[in-house]
């Protein structure tokens, strides 16, 4: 069973299947041409005997004289004639107009004469008859017969032949070589077409092989293109897209779990703890009370991680479909800073804004404000007191700019690189002001948008983002969102 379980495996395989279908094809097409080579040979070999007998039909009239002794009439001491005059009347019958015979060769005779009533037939048409007929020993022959009048106007029926035996054993040599030859061609074939057929499969073994050489850790696997452009290239560039996007795709669960178990330990241990002194050590309502409103203050934490954890990841994953609408960025954009006025003047920041009257984009209302809202936020957040935070916002060929500026602490050059990261906080920051998110957002949601997000600052003097977006309807493939950045994806 295992023997045959393995054949049915090899004939099933596209490599046997290819080959065989090459074979296959050439067999028949083999065979196809031999036939038509076989035919058009005899075809050939059947038009050069008729010619000559045709050719000989037109001499034996200069030879043949009813009015000599023996018929024939040629000079016996030249061999030229002599030679030409017995090849004639070799195979050959005379009759008369009535059938009756009057001359012919022993030849003939084993042959067969003439019937009267064939003769006549034949007179009466006017039109030469070729026909093939045998000895009585089988040997072929191709007779020619017609109408002949000699020099005094009298008609009489001539009928003469060749042995075409020597045409039937070409045709049969080449019959029994060529189809004698077809299987040794057959068998090289198929060797070449295995070669090929496993030539061009090389690109298929390897996508294969390699599928099963991938695990979670080499999900970075590719297959080298051929460059020939062809459809396995097609076929690895698809494969190489897949692994891609697999690849992207654990790169972000395993962010995922990452960020969950790195910013989730932290409040845990102090709920943990602040629970375990409380247990151990409070003796008044007012301790347990003040131990549990610390610890709500950790779960909130705990919940607004775990919020902004699952958006990222719906944006990952492209669940967080952008809901896009016609909206003006000018008024939006208006309305958040009225918003930011009361928390930027209790930091002691001075918060304006530089607008146009109106500037249409086409983007996501929820999503704008987020992006606003974030960068309006940390802009006063890392402003001291007596800073000025600046918004503008102008159209410019075909986009919308908006400017944020602060007059803040300032990011260093070796941390301006990280802020896109999740989670990132400059180490000097103050950790209790947020949860390293927002720039993430921001630039997720910019680059949903076909924008571009860009970033100066200097350390003690300010920041200064720069955000881009088309001021008309952008296409995107959501099924493909864009990745949340890295640092390399900071412009």
């Amino acid at each position: 069973m295992t023997g045959v379980g393995n054949a049915l495996r090899f004939t099933r395989g596209l490599r046997f299947r290819l080959a065989f279908s090459y074979v296959f094809f050439f067999t028949i097409l083999l065979v196809a041409l031999g036939l038509v080579f076989r035919q058009t040979l005899s075809s050939i070999l059947e038009n050069q005997m008729l010619d000559t007998l045709k050719e000989e039909f037109g001499a034996v009239k200069l030879y043949l004289r009813t009015d000599a002794p023996d018929w024939w009439l040629f000079d016996k001491n030249d061999p030229d004639e002599s030679f030409t005059v017995e090849r004639l009347r070799r195979v050959f019958m005379l009759a008369d107009t009535a059938g009756h015979p009057l001359q012919w060769s022993l030849t003939y005779k084993s042959i067969g004469l003439d019937p009267p009533e064939d003769i006549q037939a034949i007179l009466k048409s006017g039109t030469p008859a070729t026909r093939i007929r045998r000895d009585s020993q089988g040997t072929p022959y191709m007779i020619h017969s017609g109408l002949m009048v000699d020099q005094d106007g009298h008609k009489y029926y001539l009928a003469i032949g060749r042995a075409i035996d020597q045409n039937a054993k070409v045709i049969h040599d080449f019959t029994w070589n060529y189809f004698w030859l077809v299987p040794a061609v057959i068998v090289l074939s198929g060797v070449l077409g295995w070669f090929l057929a496993g030539r061009a499969l090389n690109p298929v073994n390897s996508v294969a092989e390699t599928a099963q050489r991938i695990t979670h850790s080499n999900l970075d696997m590719q297959i080298p293109s051929r460059r020939t452009g062809d459809e396995l290239d097609r076929l690895i560039e698809a494969f190489n897209h897949m692994m891609t996007r697999l690849n992207c795709s654990f790169e972000q669960i395993r962010q995922f779990s990452t960020d969950v178990s790195h910013e989730l330990r932290t409040p845990l241990t102090v709920v943990r703890g602040q629970l375990e002194v409380a247990l151990f050590t409070a003796q008044t309502v007012e301790q347990y009370r003040e131990a549990m409103a610390n610890a709500l203050e950790d779960v909130d934490r705990l919940s607004n991680i775990v919020r902004a954890l699952l958006m990222l990841s719906q944006a990952e994953s492209g669940q967080l479909l952008l809901q896009k609408t016609q909206l003006d960025f000018a008024e939006l954009l208006r309305d958040q800073v009225d918003q930011y006025q009361i928390p930027a003047e209790a930091q002691g920041v001075e918060l304006t804004a530089e607008l146009p009257p109106a500037c249409i984009i086409y983007g996501d209302k929820i999503q704008i404000e987020r992006l606003v809202s974030n960068l309006l936020g940390n802009a006063i957040k890392y402003t001291p007191s007596g800073g000025r935070v600046m918004a503008r916002l102008n159209g410019e060929a075909g986009w919308a700019k908006l400017t944020v500026e602060d007059t803040g602490v300032g990011i260093s050059p070796d941390h301006l690189p990280h802020i896109f990261d999740r989670f990132y906080r400059v180490p000097s920051a103050d950790p209790e002001k947020g949860l390293g998110l927002g720039l993430s957002f921001v630039s997720w949601i910019v680059k949903a948008h076909g924008g571009v997000v860009n970033v100066e600052s200097e350390l003690h003097k300010g920041t200064r983002f720069m955000v881009s977006l088309p001021a008309g309807p952008v296409e995107l493939d959501f099924h493909e969102s864009p990745a949340l950045p890295v640092s390399e994806q900071v412009h």
